[in-house]
């Protein structure tokens, strides 16, 4: 090498580095500021909670379809929020050329989202091994979280416990009426009966209605004198397949009882996790765009939408986890907590904005090693949660117009993946 090309690489190399914003975009524009804590507050609060609401845990009976899309929409939502909206601006931020020295010899944002992901992966394995173990400990018979289990509207029915079920029947093997008269009130007080030990952990979500009947198993007749009576057996209740919400389309792909305890906590670790990435990243979005300068009305608007489809993401899956009846409100104060994590930071952001600044050095590191953790998560639960086991392990595409099912699914999930892709343009 010559003196020359080694001079000029010295000189080359001892680039000063740029110095990081020390101000914001702030310009002002208060009203409408404030108007974007409400508006983000709405849309947020739509995108969350429409699936809850859609689901069986709500009193409101929405068509099975309208959970179905909000379902796959959110899925693809939640991938392409992974890729578009948290991986690239991490890498953006954390390869700033302000920051200079150890962050610009590595490509820290996927590292840090590696490290994530795999850390992911571990905690669901130790779940996993812990939630096993327990269950071999007792024989395979642990307590069972769905014993107590809201009811989807398509399996409206009770199981009771054998020796509820042994009384009942005794109970009424002792009565002396008509089957045509008395059909009608046992088969009703069979359903809606709890057992004294347990009232509480037998409630459900609209007792007062039918339940829509399919075949019963274990008719019993028994005769007492001239007289005969009918005992019926709740056990096992299945919907018909002429039932009106059983199309063989989007009904239920599962009941509760089938849930084992480990699936149980499976999901709710999932769903934890997937909500911790989501709400990290949230509170960054209402930060900057509480300081955001001539962009604001572009930045409103896209992140109106943003959220409203991040809410479908998320509330898809709280409402798909089996939560039994001590944990009723879980699934609302989860949406509530994603609802208002955007518009309270967005508020937080109006009260600093003569201090936040996003582009410094330390907003620039602290957001960006948030962003790679929070696409480690979205990614592993994309890929592996939402698309992997939804469509080749859960067995959710089987039966009766199982293909027709299978590409609606996936086109639904694709237009929430590709909407939520094109909204990276602007957010």
């Amino acid at each position: 090498m010559s003196s020359s090309s080694y001079y000029l690489y010295r000189r080359d190399d001892s680039t000063p580095t740029p110095a990081c914003p020390t101000q914001n975009d702030y310009d002002g524009r208060d009203n409408l500021r404030i108007l974007a804590v409400f508006m983000l507050l709405i849309s947020s609060s739509i995108g969350v909670f429409f699936p809850i609401l859609a689901s069986r845990y709500s009193f409101i009976r929405i068509p099975p379809i309208f959970f179905f899309i909000a379902k796959f929409f959110g899925s693809g939502v939640i991938v392409a929020t992974a890729f578009i909206h948290l991986l690239q601006p991490a890498y953006d931020e954390l390869n700033d050329p302000c920051l200079g020295g150890v962050w610009q010899e590595y490509p820290w944002a996927f590292g840090i989202c590696l490290m994530a992901l795999f850390l992911i992966f571990f905690s669901e394995l130790m779940a996993h091994y812990f939630i096993e173990r327990n269950e071999r400990k007792n024989g395979g018979k642990v307590p069972d979280p769905h014993a107590s289990h809201f009811r989807n509207p398509e399996f409206r029915g009770h199981k009771h416990g054998a020796d509820n079920e042994s009384g009942e029947m005794m109970e009424k093997e002792d009565q002396v009426g008509s089957p045509s008269d008395d059909l009608e009130s046992q088969e009703n007080d069979s359903i809606v009966e709890r057992d004294a030990g347990a009232s509480d952990e037998y409630r459900f979500y609209n007792e007062e209605e039918d339940v829509k009947r399919g075949d019963r198993e274990n008719v019993h007749s028994v005769a007492d004198g001239k007289n005969e009576n009918l005992v019926f057996s709740e056990h096992n209740v299945e919907v018909s397949e002429d039932s009106e919400d059983s199309d063989g389309l989007f009904a239920a792909e599962r009941k509760p009882e089938d849930v084992s305890n480990s699936e149980y906590v499976r999901e709710l670790v999932s769903v934890m996790i997937l909500e911790s990435g989501i709400i990290a990243h949230s509170i960054f979005i209402g930060l900057s765009l509480s300081v955001a300068g001539k962009e604001f009305d572009t930045l409103f608007v896209v992140l109106i939408f943003h959220q409203m489809f991040e809410g479908l993401g998320l509330g898809t899956r709280v409402a798909e986890v089996e939560w039994p009846y001590s944990k009723r409100y879980t699934p609302w104060i989860l949406g509530a907590c994603f609802g208002v994590t955007t518009p309270i930071s967005a508020a937080i952001g109006i009260g600093v904005r003569h201090s936040w600044v996003p582009g410094s050095r330390s907003a620039l590191i602290v957001n960006g090693i948030f962003d790679s953790i929070s696409a480690g998560i979205l990614i592993y639960t994309g890929l592996v949660e939402l698309m992997a086991h939804e469509f080749l392990y859960a067995n959710n595409f089987e039966g009766k117009n199982s293909l027709k099912k299978l590409l609606l699914a996936y086109f639904v999930m694709c237009c929430g993946c590709g909407l939520m892709a094109l909204l990276g343009k602007w957010a």
